[in-house]
């Protein structure tokens, strides 16, 4: 059972006296050819006893899910010794001397802070993305161990001294190269630089119609494909399946093969994108990952900054600018799933005129009231369900048939052995940091403790008027009513994994119940269907996540023929 540790413990910030008998320490340390000045960053200690990969490739919130003890490191020299022990907070065990007896493999990770120093004069230091999505186990730069073999023994301790070099370095990431029907781009953002105080850039994968450069007159729609970071577009495959490819296993959608059938269906979207009827549109994918997460959410945040402004006002117009969009609302549509489903309807609630249209598909929490399985306004806790006698522990990730495997409370631990004030890179504290107010340490401030589960009311108050989108839309329909009409559309499997589903119902009856005008939209479920179901019916989750960017275009056409005003392109792109 849970032993009760203070706070200040889990924080992996303050060394707190160890008990009598001594811990199990792990000794790291860097060579001054992986850096010539002193680092700061979370020290991640691995433990695994599965050799099918390395350890730090097998750390998640569920069952499958071997050990990390993380702790942060301040102006660490090199071929100097830091030790990891007691003091660091674990995953799923909480502490090293908690780890039973046996042999594992060690490894260590060291996920780099550097200093911003904002524009609003606050001062974090925080991981900044390399390109690669802000992934802790990928990121360019971040120095690593190789993995060793340890043993513990039966008194807790490791049988010989655990002693490790980070003499390994994360490599660059090569930028893609644009091809005849993928281009790049790449901005630095004003509005975010002055924000975070240095440089910031955005970029986008743009995919270009067939005959664009035989037809310089055509001018386009614009589909705004948002999603996790993207390394390129995804999906789409100019040359046939490779026939030599050895047939994976998914474990998510228990199919042999998928990674053939992802081949077929990226061809497949190549062969219709280049046909002769297909309609001639810009489909792009934003690059925008932050030092909080791989996305910024899209909108504009008290701890991220303008990224709503700067997507929607630089890198949008700059994009068509170069390829040719028509540049007018009713030219736009904006599609996503997951985070990118909250993205899709967020962007079409900000900025209204903007866009035609909204597709969001397993959208994250459009609705406060069920923040996956916790009411923010009335819970007091979000990690359990409290009774007259006795408390269960709120789930948090599922699969359809009601198994749990994983809680609110170890989704969350899990996020604070990799990073403490919101450092993680993971969901809750990217929720956090987009939804929340700055503390008064630069940091966001917490909706919830992090140890003990306890919400801060005032937080959620903040949250609910200025990120909760069904209440603002139904606050603000008065206004929003005809500029929204229509445009709304969501869709979510009843058994999605992270319980979405939720906060769709709730926002459902929302929008059911707003008049002059009536919202006109659609809410859809998926029997049964898990994370992340789209609007497909009679499609797999495996195959309509590989379809987003065909799936909504016959109801993105209708919309255009409805409400394109007089005078309005409709032909150019239409050869």
């Amino acid at each position: 059972m849970r032993r009760l540790i203070s706070a200040a413990f889990f924080a992996g910030t303050a060394l707190l006296p160890l008990a009598a008998e001594a811990a199990p320490t792990v000794e790291v340390s860097f060579p001054k050819a992986m850096s010539a000045t002193p680092l700061d960053g979370r020290l991640l200690v691995l433990l695994s006893n599965d050799p099918s990969a390395e350890p730090r490739e097998q750390i998640w919130f569920d069952l499958k899910t071997q050990m990390v003890f993380g702790r942060n490191i301040e102006g660490l020299a090199p071929d100097t010794k830091a030790t990891v022990g007691d003091e660091a907070f674990g995953w799923p065990v909480k502490t090293l001397s908690a780890v039973k007896p046996g042999k594992y493999r060690l490894q260590v990770v060291l996920n780099r802070y550097e200093t911003f120093k904002r524009g609003d004069g606050s001062v974090v230091s925080l991981p900044p993305d390399q390109g690669e999505g802000q992934h802790w186990n990928t990121k360019p730069g971040n120095l690593y161990s190789a993995p060793v073999e340890v043993e513990i023994g039966k008194d807790g301790n490791f049988v010989a001294p655990a002693k490790v070099s980070l003499d390994r370095k994360i490599p660059e990431i090569a930028r893609k190269a644009d091809t005849q029907y993928i281009k790049h781009i790449r901005i630095k953002s004003e509005r975010l630089s002055k924000f975070w105080g240095r440089p910031m850039y955005l970029g986008a994968h743009v995919l270009v119609p067939e005959g664009f450069d035989s037809h310089p007159n055509a001018r386009y729609p614009l589909m705004v494909f948002h999603g996790h970071y993207p390394d390129d577009i995804g999906g789409f495959r100019t040359t046939p399946p490779d026939p030599d490819l050895k047939p994976d296993y998914s474990d998510r959608f228990k199919l042999a093969g998928y990674n053939r059938i992802q081949q077929q269906e990226a061809y497949d979207f190549y062969r219709q994108w280049t046909g002769k009827d297909f309609p001639r549109f810009l489909v792009i994918e934003i690059e925008h990952a932050n030092p909080y997460y791989d996305d910024s959410y899209a909108v504009n945040s008290a701890n991220l900054g303008p990224y709503g402004d700067a997507i929607n006002k630089e890198l949008i117009p700059e994009i068509e600018k170069r390829f040719r969009g028509l540049g007018q609302g009713w030219a736009r549509f904006t599609y996503g799933g997951s985070t990118g489903g909250w993205e899709a309807l967020a962007t079409q609630v900000f900025y209204p005129d903007m866009y035609n249209g909204a597709f969001a598909a397993c959208p994250d929490p459009i609705s406060f009231k069920q923040y996956t399985t916790i009411d923010l306004y009335k819970d007091d806790n979000a990690y359990v369900l409290a009774g007259a006698n006795r408390s269960v522990e709120r789930a948090a990730y599922r699969n359809y048939l009601g198994e749990v495997f994983a809680s609110q409370r170890d989704v969350n631990s899990y996020e604070l052995a990799l990073g403490d004030k919101g450092r993680s890179g993971e969901q809750y504290d990217i929720w956090q940091a987009v939804y929340g107010p700055q503390g008064p340490d630069g940091y966001p401030k917490p909706i919830f403790d992090k140890v003990s589960g306890k919400i801060d009311r005032s937080v959620a108050d903040y949250w609910r008027e200025r990120f909760d989108l069904s209440h603002i839309i139904q606050r603000d329909w008065k206004a929003l009513g005809p500029k929204l009409a229509g445009k709304i559309h969501v869709y979510v499997g009843r058994g999605d994994n992270y319980f979405l589903n939720n906060s769709v119902y709730v926002a459902q009856e929302v929008f059911e119940g707003l008049k002059d005008p009536a919202y006109g939209g659609e809410v859809a479920y998926g029997d049964k269907d898990e994370h992340c179901w789209n609007g497909a019916p009679g499609l797999p989750n495996a195959l309509s996540r590989l379809r987003y960017n065909t799936i909504y275009l016959p109801k993105i056409l209708k919309r255009i023929e409805q409400t394109a005003p007089a005078g309005a392109d409709l032909k150019s792109w239409r050869y």
